[in-house]
């Protein structure tokens, strides 16, 4: 299986604090049955120094994990990026893809609704023939009205969801729903630490079927091999 959202890089942002929790998290993902990781630390543009220094220190904690000649899971790098006004226009944006595919974490704020947020993920497409995928959709329908729900799920986009969001009968509903009607959807534990925000994918194997776990995996592999 394939983590596709998680916080492991030692450091980074409000993730694994140091090195042992990044091996701590490793290690209960290989545990639970991941093979496949691919670490998306926060990527805020207004924070950073700009894409090339973010993609420095994310190189410099990977390295820690590398440096310990652990045994592990396939280990691939992304960013999970905040859609902010102007972040299709930021140099080099397209480097924070996942793991040198076409597709790009992207967090919508969790604020009222706008239509530039749309316009700046249609920028991202177009500009750099990026394909957008929108962390953790079922959070902002306790956002979001309605309607401006149904212009996101519109969007030409693939859908991540949280482990989590399995364990809550409206946000599983939600993501259940988008996955009969064929949407394109990955799945990711968002793992932050060892306790609050802990990797879960045993709770998603109890939750899901494991055709559902496997169709997640195509994503990855059709990017990989062309």
């Amino acid at each position: 299986m394939t983590e596709y959202h998680c916080h492991i890089l030692p450091r980074m942002d409000d993730g694994a604090k140091d090195l042992n929790m990044s091996l701590d998290m490793v290690r209960l993902m290989m545990a639970q049955g991941i093979d496949r990781i691919i670490a998306t630390p926060h990527f805020y543009a207004h924070r950073e120094d700009g894409v090339r220094a973010f993609l420095e220190r994310r190189q410099d904690a990977f390295r820690q994990i590398a440096d310990t000649g652990m045994t592990m899971p396939y280990l691939y790098l992304g960013a999970e990026v905040a859609v902010e006004q102007g972040l299709s226009r930021l140099p080099g944006v397209h480097l924070l893809a996942l793991a040198d595919t076409p597709y790009i974490l992207l967090e919508l704020p969790y604020a009222p609704f706008a239509h530039w947020m749309m316009e700046e993920i249609d920028g991202l497409s177009q500009r750099y023939g990026l394909v957008p995928v929108l962390a953790h959709v079922h959070r902002y329908a306790s956002f979001y009205t309605r309607a401006q729900m149904s212009e996101v799920l519109q969007a030409d986009a693939v859908f991540q969801f949280n482990n989590e969001a399995f364990r809550n009968l409206s946000e599983r509903r939600l993501a259940m729903s988008l996955i009969r009607k064929g949407c394109p959807y990955v799945l990711g534990s968002d793992a932050h630490n060892m306790t609050s925000r802990r990797p879960d994918w045993d709770l998603l194997k109890r939750k899901v079927g494991q055709e559902i776990l496997d169709r997640q995996e195509n994503l990855f592999q059709s990017a990989k091999n062309p």
